[in-house]
Order: structure tokens, then sequence, then C-alpha cells
């Protein structure tokens, strides 16, 4: 990305793919408490399954978090792990991976690029992650939303992830498994141009002004990578979040429920009002951030090994 120096300029597209898919799951470990209450936070007020789940209300980013594991168990803070590890590895590694290839493909091979190229870039792989990894999103959501009481002999919509995949594909058809897919896609699109250009642009600049970067080197570093990471999680919650929440609504509901991404758009609008839209934001924010700034220090680390792991075996030679 952006003046990266050497790290990008030596990497082949398939190590960027392998490297931002590993940092994307690190990435998800770490801060998938975070999602799961975010998801709660947004689906609540949505429908009331049951007199049990009614009684449950969540408040705030910690108290979700400590309900759910006074609730259900701390285990259910992880529910939907598996399929957000297969989503990470399809799509951080396509959407992130493949950004720089995108980003040369439409300047025809230029390392300066436009602001226009790069929303280009951010826009075409964030449409090819969702293609790819759409399941897989599915399946986590559903996990995430559901509310598992062991006291009131509540039982998981699904027993495991891969019997998520068999009984959705069953019940809905192969297009419960792409349900929400041009929300999602629309999404993606945002996301990746809010947070990929926006870690573009103040990575480089960082490095254009000797903000934060290795004095010997001249080279951007940890410190670099953390502020960019943390500015691009922001700006992305900022501007995704009401499409986010739509998204995550039509991904858990029943078959029949929404006719289309504009139909749960407008029952929210009149049913709970705007502030709707920006339900679970500050879990959203928590978790965008701490995502970013996981991801990109994880991605650049990992880069920065295989260059050096390329220099040594040279040198060997």
């Amino acid at each position: 990305m952006g003046g990266a120096g050497a790290a990008d300029a030596s990497t082949p597209a398939a190590v960027k793919v392998f490297a931002a898919g590993t940092a994307g799951c690190v990435a998800e470990l770490v801060t998938f408490p975070l999602d799961t209450a975010k998801v709660r936070l947004q689906i609540q007020g949505e429908s009331k399954p049951s007199l049990e789940a009614q009684r449950i209300k969540y408040r705030g980013v910690f108290g979700t978090i400590f309900t759910i594991v006074k609730a259900e168990g701390p285990g259910s803070l992880y529910n939907g792990l598996v399929a957000g590890l297969h989503r990470q590895m399809g799509f951080a590694s396509v959407r992130i991976g493949l950004y720089d290839t995108m980003k040369q493909f439409y300047t025809n091979g230029s390392d300066n690029a436009g602001i226009g190229a790069r929303l280009l870039a951010g826009c075409s792989t964030g449409a090819m992650a969702v293609a790819v990894a759409q399941p897989t999103d599915v399946v986590k959501i559903r996990f995430q939303a559901q509310v598992c009481l062991p006291a009131s002999g509540t039982v998981s919509r699904y027993s495991n992830t891969f019997d998520a995949y068999k009984t959705i594909a069953r019940d809905e058809g192969v297009r419960g498994l792409w349900k929400g897919c041009l929300t999602n896609i629309t999404r993606n699109a945002i996301v990746n141009c809010c947070e990929l250009v926006t870690y573009d642009i103040i990575k480089e600049l960082i490095l254009k002004y000797n903000l934060m970067t290795d004095l010997l080197f001249a080279t951007d570093n940890v410190p670099c990578h953390f502020t960019a990471g943390f500015a691009a999680g922001f700006c992305t919650t900022v501007v995704v979040s009401p499409v986010d929440v739509v998204k995550t609504r039509i991904m858990n509901s029943t078959p029949g429920k929404y006719s289309g991404a504009l139909n749960c758009a407008i029952t929210m609008l009149t049913k709970e009002g705007t502030t709707a839209f920006y339900k679970g934001f500050l879990p959203a924010f928590l978790r965008l951030g701490s995502w970013n700034i996981v991801m990109f220090m994880s991605y650049e680390q990992l880069k920065r090994a295989f260059v050096r792991f390329q220099q040594s075996r040279d040198s060997a030679l």
C-alpha cells in the first residue's frame, strides 16, 4: 500500500493474499467478542422469539458482553468463530491482498495512483471478496445472533458450522447462503473504499512528512501502521454503520421477512426510527478500530517477514 517501501515493492501478489488472510484471522480471534456484541445490539428490537429472550436487554458494549456471559456462558461470545475464520481466509485475502494489484491495474502499472484509482480498486476487491465469502458471512451472523439459554432449555439453530451450511442450503435453498448478497456487496464496497483508501492515504502522508517513520531506514514502522489502522477503522464505522445494520438484519431474518434491503431499511425507519441505523455503533467502532489495528499491523509484519526471508535466502545463494 501507498508508500510502503521495499516490503510492498518486492512482495508478490500471492504472498500479499496469504498474508492478508492470515492477518484477518489473527484480527478476528482478537476482536470476535466485540463483533458478537455488535450483532446482538443491531438486531435488538427486531423480534422477540421467546419470553426468555425478551427479558434479555443489551445496554452498551461491555454491558452486552457481560449479559451474554452471564446468561449463556463465555463460549457464546465466540459463537460463529469457525465461520468467521473461514470468512477471513476467503474475504480478507481477496479484498486486502489484491488491493495493490487492482490499483496497478487501474493505473496501467503506475505506482502513482490517484484517489479515483484507489476507490475503484477498493470497490472491485470488496465486491470480489463478497462473491467468494458470502455464505461464511451468513453462517457467522446466524451463530452470533442466536440466544442460547441453558436454563430454559433453548437449543441452538445449528449444531456446528458445517451443519449450518447444510441446513441453510436444505431449508432455504442455495439462495439462503447468499441472502443479503447485494446489500453485502454495497457494504463491502463502502468498507473497502473507506478502510483501504484511508489507510493508504494516511500511511502515505505519514511517510511523506516523516511523522512516524524509522529514522534509520526512512520507512514505515509499527506506530505508523497503528495510527493509519485506527483512522481507517473510525472513518469506516461512521460511513458504513447504517448499511451494516441492514445487512445484519437481512442475513439473520427468516425467509420472507424482508423483500430486500430497501424494505428492511424502510421497516426499521418506520418502526424504530433513524437511530436504529446506528445500533451497535460503539461496539462496531471498537471492533473495526481494533480489527484494523491488529490486521494491518499483522499484515505489514508478515510482508516484512517474507522480504527478510527472501533477502536471507538470496544472500545464502
